[in-house]
């Protein structure tokens, strides 16, 4: 009886596909057929219980009013390449020009009608795997619909950074992206992306990592409040390669991010990484799950949350160790600081385990603001406000140790302090 009743969910996104060549037609039918296999998520589904994904599956977005503050240049210090999008369509004018050494760079929309490319032994390649053993449905109607994004073939490392902006200009934009990202052995590339994007927004980037190739990845999520977002990020690591992604989110009524991530290679290290801040109809899920399956791997979940006014928190996180995946180091942690009693966190943070020389270990907490350490600096002068602001920063700060680089962590403390401004205002 649940599978007729999962294909007729399915029935309001059944939008005929877009046109292209062979190979992304291919993949394009074959992620349809997961779609209609699967259905669209529901509230009984065990991994979305938590978070109500009617918004996200309905046949229209949802009306999004505009951010009216003044939102500060996000990476105006770094130097980087810039690719813009404007409510998910490319923009070639606020956009750089896309020549970067050691790195190639092509559009979705302008390889899709070639019958042969890179990419066809990527695109949907990691989303498909990353549907066992938990469904992803929003990711299989993502790679057979989406007309854009960018496809990064790394070849040496990278001069510098490549920073996607997303801009959200219309109030009813309902935007679809895919990235394909391939390192080769031995390959670098940091990866920065900002933006709202659009009202709603679905974007899944897949990361296929060879030999000691190394990946950084850092974005910033908002600022507008009635956004909506759901973001899947699906990596394969091979030996020794290196994986690091952190996300910071702030605003909106309702984010989404999944990270599916597979060690395959011996001695390989994925750090997942966030921070969340928000309040009021602010309800941010962040969902995990990394596959050990080599020698040696090493992954890091390292999540904070700070919920005010009535906001929600979720996470969910699992780790797998395959039979064989000895000498794994596992490590993840999930916290919430609620900044009231209305606020909540709810939490799913599983092991499952099939070696025996492993050394794995989760933990998951929420409360509120310490009044001992709170009183304590406020003995000496500073304004509860204030005090509560250093507080906040200092729970954050775990999080964002994970961002291997300096000058990157500073930028993102500086979000912190802009978004505690807006609050206390």
């Amino acid at each position: 009886m649940a599978a007729p009743q999962a294909k007729e969910s399915a029935a309001p996104l059944a939008r005929p596909l877009p046109e292209g060549g062979v190979w992304i037609t291919a993949a394009r039918k074959a992620a349809q057929a997961r779609l209609a296999e699967m259905g669209l998520p529901q509230r009984r589904d065990e991994y979305w219980k938590f978070t109500k994904p009617d918004s996200l599956t309905a046949p229209e977005a949802p009306h999004a009013v505009l951010f009216q503050g003044e939102v500060p240049e996000v990476f105006g210090t770094v130097d980087r390449l810039r690719i813009v999008f404007v409510d998910g369509v490319f923009d070639a004018q606020a956009s750089d020009d896309l020549a970067l050494e050691a790195v190639r760079i092509e559009r979705l929309a302008d390889v899709a009608v070639q019958d042969i490319h890179w990419a066809r032994d990527l695109y949907g390649t990691l989303e498909a795997r990353g549907q066992d053993p938990v469904p992803r449905p929003l990711a299989a109607l993502n790679t057979a619909q989406a007309c854009d994004g960018v496809l990064i073939h790394v070849t040496g490392r990278a001069s510098r950074p490549i920073h996607i902006v997303y801009v959200h200009k219309s109030e009813t934009s309902d935007a679809i992206l895919h990235h394909c990202i391939r390192l080769d052995e031995g390959a670098e590339l940091t990866l920065l992306e900002t933006g709202p994007a659009a009202a709603r927004f679905n974007k899944v980037i897949e990361v296929d990592m060879a030999e000691r190739a190394t990946f950084h990845h850092l974005r910033i999520q908002g600022p507008d409040h009635e956004r909506r977002a759901i973001t899947h990020t699906f990596a394969r690591l091979a030996r020794e390669a290196v994986f690091k992604t952190f996300t910071l989110t702030a605003n909106g009524v309702l984010t989404r991010n999944e990270c599916v991530v597979e060690i395959n290679g011996d001695d390989a290290s994925a750090h997942v990484a966030g921070a969340a801040m928000g309040g009021g109809d602010f309800h941010h899920d962040d969902t995990v799950f990394v596959t050990h399956d080599a020698l040696r791997g090493e992954s890091r979940q390292v999540f904070k949350k700070v919920l005010g006014n009535g906001a929600t928190g979720v996470f969910q996180g699992k780790i797998l160790v395959k039979p064989g995946a000895q000498k794994t180091d596992g490590y993840q942690i999930s916290q919430a600081l609620l900044l009231d009693d209305d606020s909540q966190f709810l939490a799913k943070p599983e092991l499952e385990i099939y070696a025996d020389d492993v050394a794995c270990s989760h933990g998951s907490t929420s409360g509120a603001i310490d009044e001992d350490a709170l009183y304590y600096l406020r003995a000496r002068g500073i304004p509860r406000p204030i005090a509560t602001d250093l507080m906040v920063v200092s729970f954050l700060a775990e999080a964002v140790a994970e961002i291997a680089d300096e000058g990157l962590r500073d930028e993102i403390i500086g979000h912190f302090e802009v978004w505690l401004e807006r609050r206390h205002g």
